[in-house]
């Protein structure tokens, strides 16, 4: 899985990663990097996002770089749209799109399937670790949702 293009990384997509790095979630650091943009509170984030790490509780199903580009997508959308039926039909529009992406890139947006290992038994996590899936895959993963968010946003 190679990362979207060659270009280097920007600002915004070494931010995310370093606080992937630092023990945020994949959701979390994908949402905090863009929560000064839409006027959310940092620890509302981190809190809005902590369960949806690992493909959401770490059941391995969305990957929490693309649950955590949803939550802007809505920050978006609510930031652009006053009635609520139109913040949805934009927020499902550009979802959307965010997944046709994300996919086109990645193959999928299912964290079991993007990192090929059972993050619920000790054998998955030591492979996890062994085979540095967190900066093969995970790394990648923040890079390519925050700069597909920047592409749509």
């Amino acid at each position: 899985m190679e990362h979207e293009n060659s270009d280097p990384m920007n600002t915004l997509q070494i931010q995310a990663i370093n606080s992937f790095k630092t023990g945020m979630n994949c959701a979390q650091a994908v949402l905090t990097t863009f929560s000064d943009k839409y006027k959310i509170d940092k620890n509302l984030a981190l809190g809005l996002s902590c369960g949806f790490g690992a493909g959401m509780g770490r059941l391995q199903e969305i990957c929490g770089a693309v649950t955590g580009s949803f939550m802007v997508i809505g920050a978006h959308s609510s930031e652009k749209c006053p009635d609520n039926k139109d913040k949805k039909e934009m927020s499902y529009s550009l979802i959307q799109e965010f997944d046709k992406q994300f996919t086109r890139i990645h193959g999928s947006t299912n964290c079991s399937k993007l990192l090929q290992v059972d993050l619920r038994t000790p054998e998955g996590q030591k492979a996890f670790n062994e085979n540095k899936l967190s900066a093969e895959v995970c790394e990648k993963c923040i890079a390519d949702s925050v700069s597909i968010i920047e592409s749509l946003l």
